[in-house]
């Protein structure tokens, strides 16, 4: 008698009653089949993961970096733009986050990012702020009105 189970023949003795022999005849024929994987293969397949693992893990995590160093720029010069708007309407440059930021002056920052402006330094002629994101690596300065942004 003849089986097929999940693509294996198995094949069966004709008599009822089933013996060591037949059992291990049975376990050669499935093995001799050419299915599954030895241990060599499996273990050629885990060790080239742990290969792509090991790569592909730091590169990501500096894509990671380099995108919230990005926020935090571009919150930067969404914040520059939002203290020229607030010097049209006072005729000063702000020396506080939380006036400009909200719907007034339309900044509004990435999650993470942290805005400072430097008070002491900050009048009618003009500003120094720093933006951070607090994953990122890089602190952005801007001396503005018209300034440079600069990693400090």
């Amino acid at each position: 008698m003849q089986v097929i189970y999940h693509g294996v023949q198995l094949i069966f003795p004709k008599t009822v009653s089933y013996t060591h022999w037949d059992n291990e005849r049975m376990k050669h024929e499935t093995a001799t089949t050419g299915q599954g994987f030895t241990l060599i293969e499996l273990m050629v397949v885990i060790a080239i993961i742990g290969i792509l693992a090991a790569i592909a893990v730091p590169q990501y995590s500096a894509y990671r970096t380099r995108a919230y160093n990005a926020a935090a720029m571009e919150d930067l010069k969404a914040a520059e733009a939002a203290q020229e708007l607030y010097f049209t309407e006072h005729y000063t440059y702000c020396a506080n986050t939380s006036s400009l930021i909200g719907a007034t002056y339309m900044l509004f920052l990435s999650d993470g990012v942290k805005l400072t402006i430097d008070p002491i330094n900050t009048n009618t002629y003009g500003y120094i702020m720093r933006t951070r994101h607090r994953s990122g690596d890089v602190t952005y300065r801007l001396q503005g009105p018209g300034g440079k942004i600069v990693e400090e």
